[in-house]
């Protein structure tokens, strides 16, 4: 089962990414579990779900007790009642789970963050294709909350600041729980100088190119899925071709 995590600078699109990416994948007949840490709400969007601030309810976190972590599921709480219970039902079956958007004091995000970890250690990896947003930047994903998956996919816009970060965040395949994949991907491309410039900038040949496509701008003004308001456009068939792609190295992995 496919475990992946999208990681990248704020803004430069991997929530659209990996929303629409999720939902391509179910379409395929297999259970999706899309799980979002980032603060800000770009995974239900693309989703199609309308879930701007519905992260977990607070008695769902206890402390944890001596031996434990800070935190925890409260008990008799595990990984598969938190979706039975707690994940949004999205289009083509996808089950979404909201951890980062959250009003209060910081420790409610801490909290949340506890949680994810808990759940994504104790997913059955056996029944669910797992697909993780990250928080934008690099903090969160260079201290491990993306050690889950064994492909990160790291998107990259063809501008300066998102170069920046993706320069460092390049760097998680040497980091000791790194993954066995890093997939490159170049969004918002508007001609091959573009995707130039991220290869020469990262030493890495990108693995998918996203090419800009004027109905994202338009579905997001909307309140839209990009892959609603556009289902053969080129975002989609774009994010249909990575599936393809991500799918084709697990399986050769199974079957060499």
């Amino acid at each position: 089962m496919i475990r992946i995590a999208f990681v990248g600078k704020g803004g430069a699109g991997k929530s659209t990414i990996a929303g629409t990416f999720a939902r391509l994948l179910a379409r395929r007949g297999e259970p999706v579990l899309a799980l979002d840490s980032d603060p800000m709400p770009g995974m239900p969007y693309s989703l199609g779900v309308a879930v701007d601030d519905h992260p977990i309810p607070e008695d769902v976190v206890v402390a944890g007790s001596e031996g434990q972590p800070r935190w925890v599921l409260r008990p008799g709480l595990d990984a598969s009642e938190m979706i039975a219970r707690y994940a949004a039902q999205c289009p083509d079956s996808v089950r979404y789970l909201q951890f980062g958007n959250l009003w209060g004091p910081v420790v409610r995000l801490q909290q949340a963050q506890f949680a994810w970890s808990q759940v994504v250690a104790e997913l059955d990896a056996e029944q669910w294709h797992l697909v993780g947003d990250l928080p934008g930047g690099t903090r969160q994903a260079m201290f491990g909350w993306a050690k889950y998956a064994d492909t990160v996919c790291l998107v990259v816009e063809p501008t300066v600041k998102s170069l920046h970060t993706a320069t460092r965040l390049v760097k998680l395949t040497q980091a000791e729980w790194g993954p066995s994949r890093l997939v490159v991907i170049v969004n918002k491309a508007q001609d091959h100088a573009d995707v130039d410039r991220v290869s020469k900038r990262l030493a890495v040949e990108p693995a998918a190119v996203v090419p800009h496509d004027p109905v994202v701008a338009q579905a997001d003004r909307q309140g839209a899925a990009p892959l609603d308001a556009s289902p053969a456009g080129a975002f989609a068939q774009s994010v249909e071709a990575l599936v393809e792609q991500v799918t084709a190295l697990y399986s050769r992995h199974s079957h060499p």
